[in-house]
């Protein structure tokens, strides 16, 4: 009996463990089907000719980061309304759209980005701003002739916008539950002393939800720099750095899954190809690991603070 009730107690810890063991069974698929190949200092540069991935890791960055910073205007600007502006109805309707676009599968963002947007801004929007923007920097092209493939849409620019609408959802939810945590007497107090509701929103709510905020920051970026196929679809994928927003690139996720395929052929070559591939999915791993559970800290403080604990 006494052993029945200590089985009991500790069988909910083996089920706690097991997206722990997850993890550490990827990391070690990873590192054994690398072989920990060395490829020296070159691993960590821009030559991709002798596997570098300083253009892939770059290339993650410049689309995950704008696209970021947009999302969080814009998701701002949403949860502020959401939790301030609107009537209760149209608030009630406007939250569970949200939740919807958060579970749209990234393979239908890519096809409707791939044959809707693209040609879309590529021949309304991207010929616009290369010939009158031309004087901003990244958005003047390399040379005349570029203007037709930039009609076509393809390229950095249409995959930081598919990125920021991919990451929008997440980033809106995560910052108005943490304004709607925001205490009411913080609320009310503002306003009992004269001011306006976006004073109050201003200088007392968003403050007040920093942690909140900045934890869906981390964790947008987190889904940002790890996405894959959407990318893949409308980046026009290139083993370079962009020298312009309408230029073709690869993330290191991109990268991975449009080569994953030659790198399993069986030669030395395919199976060089392959290490590679899977020490790049270890750095995108780490990085990924990281950014997600500083933002879960950041967003578990926020409400451990508003819980008063």
């Amino acid at each position: 009996m006494v052993h029945q009730r200590r089985w009991l107690v500790w069988w909910p810890f083996a089920f706690a463990l097991i997206p722990l063991a997850l993890t550490l069974a990827i990391v070690f698929t990873l590192l054994r089907a690398s072989d920990l190949q060395d490829f020296g200092w070159s691993f960590w540069g821009l030559d991709v000719s002798n596997y570098g991935i300083l253009v892939y890791v770059t290339g993650s960055f410049l689309t995950a980061v704008p696209a970021l910073l947009f999302a969080m205007v814009i998701g701002l600007g949403i949860a502020i309304a959401s939790t301030t502006y609107l009537p209760r109805f149209l608030a009630a309707v406007l939250d569970p759209v949200v939740d919807l676009l958060a579970g749209i599968p990234s393979i239908v963002y890519g096809i409707w980005g791939y044959f809707i947007v693209a040609p879309f801004f590529g021949k309304n929007v991207f010929t616009w701003t290369a010939i009158h923007l031309a004087w901003i920097p990244g958005f003047k092209p390399t040379h005349d002739s570029s203007l037709p493939l930039i009609a076509t849409g393809d390229g950095l620019a249409l995959a930081i916008i598919i990125l920021t609408l991919m990451i929008l959802p997440i980033t809106t939810l995560l910052m108005r539950d943490a304004l709607q945590a925001v205490p009411r007497d913080l609320w009310e107090s503002g306003l009992a002393l004269g001011a306006t509701r976006w004073e109050v929103t201003r200088r007392v709510a968003v403050p007040h939800a920093k942690r909140g905020v900045w934890g869906a920051a981390f964790l947008g970026f987190g889904r940002a720099i790890g996405e894959t196929v959407a990318v893949f679809m409308v980046i026009d994928q290139a083993s370079k750095l962009p020298t312009n927003v309408y230029d073709g690139t690869s993330t290191m996720a991109s990268l991975i899954i449009g080569s994953i395929d030659s790198a399993m052929e069986l030669n030395p070559s395919g199976v060089t190809e392959l290490h590679f591939l899977c020490e790049l999915a270890i750095v995108l791993l780490l990085i990924t690991l990281a950014v997600n559970v500083a933002g879960r800290w950041m967003i578990r403080r926020t409400y451990t603070e508003v819980a008063g604990l």
